[in-house]
C-alpha cells in the first residue's frame, strides 16, 4: 500500500480554517491548503485512479468545484464522508480550498458487539453500523453465542435458542434470537456502508448454552464445554460453521478459542479416549488439535479462521501475557498453521503472534475494552473493574498497535478494533454511552494512525468535543470527554 504522510501540510501561507479542521475525525493522512474557497459544493466530479490505495481517496476542492479520485468504492465512499464532515464545519456555507490525499494505515477497523450477554436488536445494530461508517470503521464483529446464550438460529438445532437469557445481570426475559432474514437484512445494510460483519461462534469454551440446549455436547465429565472425545460435538462444529458460511459472506469467520478450562477434558471418559485414539500427548493437546481442525475445515470452504490469542499458546492455558503457562506450549507441533487470524486482547499476545508470522488483530484490553471504566466525574453506568484499573478517551487515543513488534513483523497486524462486552451493559443507552467518544480515538489511530511520539491528545480533544456535539445531535448518548 502507497505510504502517505500524516501531516497539515499548508500552502500559500493559508491554514485549514478551525471550523473544518475541528470537524475531521478521523484526520485525512495528507492536507494541502491553499487560499480561496469554494461555493460549489454540489455534485462533485468523480475520477478513478487505479493508482490510489485501496479504500483511498484525493479530494480537491477548488474555487471551480470538489473533485473526487479514488480505486474502489470504498474509497467513493470515504471521500464523500470527508466531504460531509467538511461540510458541516462551513460555517458560511463554503468549503476551505484544500487538496486531501487519504487512505487507511489498516484494512481491519473493527467494532465487536457481544449480543451473547445482551441482546440489542436489529435497529440498534444498524444504528452502530451507522455510526461506524461516519468514522470509517469497517468491520463488525458479531459475538453471536456464549455460555449465556445463543441468539443465531441454526436450522435443525432449534433447542439453541431457547437457550440463555439474553439480557445482562441474570434477567429472566427473552430469549431472543437473529433468524436468516434478519441476518440478510443486517448484511445488506452493513454492504452499502462498506462494512463487513464477521460472525463469532464458540468454540470449545463460553459453550454453555450449547450444552444445556443439548446435554450430550459437553463432557461426561462434568463443566460446560464441548467433549471433543465426541464425534457429534465435532459434526455439530462443522455443520454450524457449514450453516455460518451459508449465511455470511464474509473471508474470515471467528471460532472463539478463549478461556476454555481443559481440566473437564481430563476427567471425560471420551476426551480420554479421543487422546489415546489420535496419539495425543494428553489433554491439553485438544484444544490445539480442534483449533487446527476447525482452522482446515474452514480453509476447505474458501475461508480464514479466527480465534482468540489462546488459538496460538498450544499446551497449556494461557497467562497475562498470551504465554503458555506450560512452558513447551510454544514448541508444541499442534499449534495451527499460518491459516488463522489472531485476535489478541492483550500487547504482549498481539505482539509474539504477530512476531511469530501469524496475521494479527490487535485489541489490547487497556486500549480498547469499551467496558472498562472511563473515570468520568459523573457515570451513573455500570462497568467491569479489573485491577482497579481505568479506560478514559486518552487511553484509548495512545494505543500503539504496533507496540512490541518487531519491525520485520509489522506488516503481520492487519488492525484492531475496539470490544463492547456486555455483561454491565443494560440498554443501548447504556452501550453508546460506553463507545463514544472513545471510538472516535480508536478511528483516528486505525485510519490516520499518526506517530505515538508525535501525537497531540489537546489538538484530538478540541475535534472530539466538536464530534461529541454532533452524536448528541444525532441522539447518539455520547459521554463527557471526561
Amino acid at each position: 500500500m502507497k505510504k502517505l504522510l500524516f501531516a497539515m501540510m499548508v500552502a500559500s501561507g493559508a491554514a485549514l480554517p478551525l471550523s473544518a479542521q475541528q470537524c475531521l475525525v478521523p484526520m485525512p493522512r495528507e492536507v494541502k491548503v491553499s487560499d480561496g474557497e469554494c461555493r460549489a459544493i454540489d455534485g462533485p466530479r468523480t475520477e478513478i485512479a487505479a493508482t490510489i490505495p485501496p479504500e483511498g481517496y484525493e479530494l480537491s476542492i477548488t474555487p471551480d468545484g470538489v473533485t473526487i479520485r479514488y480505486s474502489d468504492d470504498a474509497g467513493l465512499f470515504y471521500a464523500r464522508m470527508t466531504l460531509k464532515q467538511l461540510r458541516e464545519g462551513a460555517t458560511d456555507g463554503a468549503l476551505p480550498c484544500v487538496e486531501i490525499k487519504d487512505a487507511p494505515a489498516f484494512r481491519w477497523r473493527g467494532v465487536h458487539l457481544d449480543e451473547a450477554r445482551h441482546f440489542f436488536g436489529k435497529t440498534a445494530v444498524k444504528r452502530i453500523l451507522d455510526e461506524m461508517s461516519w468514522y470509517k470503521l469497517n468491520v463488525f464483529h458479531w459475538h453471536l453465542t456464549d455460555s449465556q446464550a445463543w441468539v443465531l438460529d441454526v436450522p435443525g438445532y432449534p433447542n439453541l435458542i431457547r437457550q440463555g437469557l439474553g439480557r445482562s445481570f441474570g434477567e429472566k426475559v427473552g430469549p431472543f434470537h437473529y433468524t436468516a432474514n434478519d441476518v440478510k437484512e443486517i448484511l445488506e445494510y452493513a454492504a452499502r456502508r462498506h462494512i463487513t460483519v464477521v460472525p463469532e461462534i464458540d468454540f470449545p469454551g463460553h459453550f454453555a448454552a450449547a450444552c444445556r440446549a443439548y446435554p450430550d455436547l459437553a463432557c461426561k465429565g462434568g463443566g460446560k464445554v464441548m467433549c471433543v472425545g465426541n464425534t457429534n460435538a465435532v459434526a455439530f462444529a462443522e455443520k454450524v460453521l457449514d450453516y455460518v458460511c451459508e449465511l455470511f459472506p464474509s473471508h474470515d469467520i471467528h471460532i472463539g478459542g478463549d478461556e476454555c478450562p481443559r481440566k473437564f477434558w481430563a476427567k471425560c471418559p471420551r476426551c480420554r479416549a479421543f487422546v489415546e485414539r489420535e496419539g495425543l500427548k494428553d489433554a491439553e493437546d485438544i484444544q490445539p488439535w480442534l483449533t487446527r481442525h476447525l482452522a482446515a475445515y474452514l480453509e476447505a470452504k474458501g475461508r480464514r479462521a479466527i480465534g482468540w490469542e489462546e488459538i496460538v499458546v498450544g499446551r497449556g492455558k494461557a497467562d497475562a501475557n498470551g504465554e503458555s503457562e506450560n512452558k513447551d506450549g510454544a514448541k508444541s507441533s499442534l499449534l495451527p498453521e499460518k491459516n488463522v487470524l489472531v485476535m489478541g486482547y492483550h500487547n504482549a499476545a498481539a505482539a509474539r503472534s504477530a512476531n511469530m508470522g501469524y496475521q494479527v488483530v490487535s485489541c489490547p484490553n487497556w486500549h480498547c475494552y469499551f467496558d472498562y471504566t472511563q473515570q468520568l466525574k459523573d457515570d451513573p453506568f455500570n462497568y467491569f473493574l479489573p485491577d482497579g484499573r481505568w479506560l478514559p478517551l486518552e487511553e484509548v487515543y495512545w494505543f500503539d498497535p504496533f507496540e512490541g513488534v518487531a519491525a520485520e513483523s509489522r506488516a503481520n497486524i492487519v488492525g484492531g478494533q475496539c470490544c463492547n462486552w456486555t455483561e454491565k451493559t443494560l440498554n443501548l443507552y447504556d452501550l453508546e454511552w460506553k463507545m463514544w467518544p472513545r471510538g472516535l480515538a480508536l478511528a483516528e489511530i486505525l485510519w490516520t494512525n499518526p506517530d505515538p511520539s508525535k501525537r497531540d491528545f489537546v489538538e484530538f480533544s478540541a475535534r472530539a468535543a466538536e464530534h461529541r456535539r454532533r452524536l448528541i445531535r444525532e441522539h447518539v448518548n455520547c459521554a463527557p470527554l471526561k
